[in-house]
């Protein structure tokens, strides 16, 4: 007897377990399904209004593809700025007496400082082929008994637009060697550009979060909109005892699908302005002897504007449902 109770006790345990797994499972389902009808209702109600839709995702569109073209913008100049720091060098002028291989000994020292990323050496010989070459001094020069041109090294410092700090002291250091004349180097001109460069990232960073601001009240002012179009089903929705969860989510995902197109057309947008003038850029480049190629948003920069565009609708929608919900009670 206690035999037959223990086995009807865990039949009844396994069957309580399966029934409590179904419930789950029929519940996840549940929520699935309605997750989905919200999300694909939502978007039939925009497509049934496809004109007012069109005309806020566009306004909207316009205001991000603002936000994303001064960003690409900006990652232009910061590959700019790369090119350009290929030329940001130290120059230091040996002294007369130094010799060839203690000049090459001194640039061998010089490699092994982890704040310098390349070397190079320039003879006596090879500075005097330039200087024939570039100066228009040829014949004159020719003349002379003497080359009286140092040796020269070449120091191009790592990050060198990053740390003025850096640059600074690495000049002062070079120019106390025993082997240097003198160290030279353009300073004003690196802090300029760096000054220029962090007044655009800055500006960058202040426009963007102006704009998000803009599409956020956008986003809210078309879901109030729409809130109050819908305000009798809402009402209704109330009286039968639907939670506010249940109200928001629809609207939600009308955020959601508003601020996930607008980013789709803005991309669009940035992508056919950077065709239109990558041309006339690129052979601008070519005509100074550049490499200069346009950058356009990439697959990770597009993910994250799909994103961000998409969290603003949905934000700006939860803002003003949080706010009107309140407000509106069944009477």
């Amino acid at each position: 007897m206690k035999h037959v109770n223990k086995k009807s006790g865990k039949q009844e345990l396994r069957w309580q377990t399966k029934k409590s797994g179904g419930n789950f499972v029929d519940k996840w389902h549940a929520y699935r399904n309605l997750h989905a009808h919200a999300l694909f209702s939502s978007l039939g109600r925009l497509v049934a209004s496809r004109f007012t839709s069109a005309m806020t995702i566009v306004v909207l569109a316009i205001a991000i593809s603002l936000a994303s073209g001064f960003y690409i913008l900006v990652a232009n100049l910061q590959q700019l700025v790369g090119n350009l720091e290929a030329s940001n060098q130290i120059s230091l002028f040996l002294k007369d007496e130094i010799s060839e291989g203690r000049a090459r000994s001194f640039a061998d020292t010089l490699r092994r400082n982890p704040e310098i990323q390349e070397v190079k050496v320039i003879t006596k010989e090879q500075a005097l082929a330039e200087f024939q070459v570039y100066s228009g001094f040829g014949d004159a020069v020719k003349s002379l008994e003497k080359n009286p041109l140092p040796i020269v090294i070449q120091v191009l410092p790592k990050n060198s637009f990053e740390n003025e700090q850096v640059l600074e002291t690495l000049l002062d250091n070079f120019g106390r060697e025993a082997e240097v004349d003198f160290a030279q180097m353009d300073l004003q001109w690196v802090k300029r550009l760096q000054s220029i460069m962090e007044v655009a990232r800055r500006g960058v960073t202040l426009l963007s979060l102006l704009l998000a601001a803009g599409v956020l009240f956008i986003t809210a002012n078309t879901i109030r909109l729409e809130l109050h179009n819908r305000r009798d089903e809402v009402v209704i929705a109330k009286l039968v005892g639907a939670t506010n969860s249940f109200i928001h989510r629809p609207f939600l995902y009308s955020g959601f699908w508003i601020g996930f197109f607008s980013g789709v057309t803005a991309w669009f947008i940035v992508t056919i302005i950077m065709l239109i003038l990558k041309q006339p850029i690129e052979t601008l480049s070519r005509l100074y002897d550049g490499t200069f190629h346009v950058l356009f948003l990439g697959f990770t920069d597009t993910l994250a504007l799909l994103f961000i565009s998409s969290v603003l609708g949905v934000v700006g929608s939860w803002i003003v449902l949080h706010f009107q919900l309140q407000q509106l009670k069944p009477h």
